[in-house]
């Protein structure tokens, strides 16, 4: 009883959780390596394209809301999502005809252009907390729980009760159908193939008669949505606050070069490694402890390597092992 115990509890607060945040990290650094794998240079501004996109969705949302249209038990932001997504498509492509083009029609080096989008990092993040405000945003409606950790215990009759939330459960569904399309669209479409040849060789995807403007615009309009996605799940499954988009930028990145930047595969690989990692380590092991160790081994403290709030600093030193000993990180950055 004690291991069932023990298992429910591990579940509870480190495997649900952890596939979750791993599954949002995925999505935004699957952004990431598209546009370093296909425009050639890391994008900073990437934390808070997702934070705009979010925001429109949530601004819809509420409008939404005041007019009573809803989903039932789900959350109305998902109906809110694809203005998220058109709104954030329309904010990239702007930025792109506005600056982006002009540095690649100078056929600016790519720090040059990480320098740019640095640049747009801290516009985004002001117009973001100008609109909406810097407080948290809370937009969730619907059931809270798919689950809840009173129904369970009464189901099984265990004394720990495993809560998984309706959030949890939109997340990790959202993340499969995304990646299943995403993968379908680059391998199949011939668009998709485009784009890879044009990741590929530039100079041969040219004389193959492939438009660089349009893989450009494509490129965007996929980033636009796997950001929005991603920050709209986040959003959810924790609580929408612009500054924390912009700190999420670091294991997002870290997620990206740890799978190998410009890998999709490894962008989701590295997502879940620095997911389980963070989790893993700022997670108090005591409860879990005292159900599987004897009594006179149960621990007094709280068995926590680091603290909730050195959370980031896990991506920070995973990435600084990575850089050092596997640069190319686990998938070598294959192209796209």
């Amino acid at each position: 009883m004690d291991v069932l115990n023990a298992i429910v509890a591990l579940s509870n607060f480190v495997l649900i959780p952890a596939i979750a945040y791993g599954s949002q990290l995925a999505l935004g650094a699957l952004g990431v390596t598209l546009i370093y794998g296909i425009l050639r240079f890391s994008n900073f501004a990437h934390g808070d394209t997702m934070a705009f996109g979010a925001m429109v969705t949530i601004l819809v949302t509420w409008w939404m809301q005041s007019l009573g249209i809803s989903l039932g038990p789900l959350p109305t932001a998902l109906l809110a999502l694809p203005f998220g997504i058109l709104g954030c498509i329309a904010l990239l492509v702007l930025t792109d005809k506005a600056v982006y083009k002009f540095y690649r029609a100078q056929k600016a080096k790519p720090v040059i252009l990480v320098i740019v989008s640095m640049g747009i990092m801290f516009i985004m993040n002001g117009l973001v907390r100008f609109v909406i405000g810097p407080d948290d945003q809370r937009f969730a409606d619907g059931e809270r729980f798919i689950i809840s950790a009173r129904t369970f215990r009464e189901m099984t009759g265990l004394s720990e009760g495993l809560a998984f939330r309706t959030s949890q459960g939109i997340t990790i569904v959202t993340a499969v159908v995304v990646v299943i399309a995403l993968f379908w669209f680059l391998n199949r479409t011939r668009t998709g193939k485009s784009m890879r040849a044009y990741s590929d060789n530039e100079d041969l995807a040219l004389l193959s008669g492939i438009n660089p403007e349009r893989v450009v615009l494509y490129t965007w309009m996929l980033v636009a949505g796997l950001a929005t996605i991603a920050g709209v799940l986040y959003g959810l499954d924790k609580s929408f606050k612009p500054f924390t988009y912009f700190q999420l930028l670091l294991p997002i990145f870290a997620a990206a070069i740890v799978g190998g930047l410009g890998s999709p595969v490894g962008a989701i690989a590295g997502g879940f490694v620095i997911a389980f990692s963070e989790v893993t380590i700022t997670y108090a092991w005591k409860k879990v402890a005292t159900y599987l160790l004897p009594e006179a081994l149960e621990p007094d403290g709280l068995v926590q390597l680091l603290s909730t709030d050195y959370k980031f600093a896990v991506s920070f030193v995973i990435l600084l092992i990575v850089l050092l000993f596997r640069p190319t990180g686990l998938f070598k950055g294959k192209a796209v």
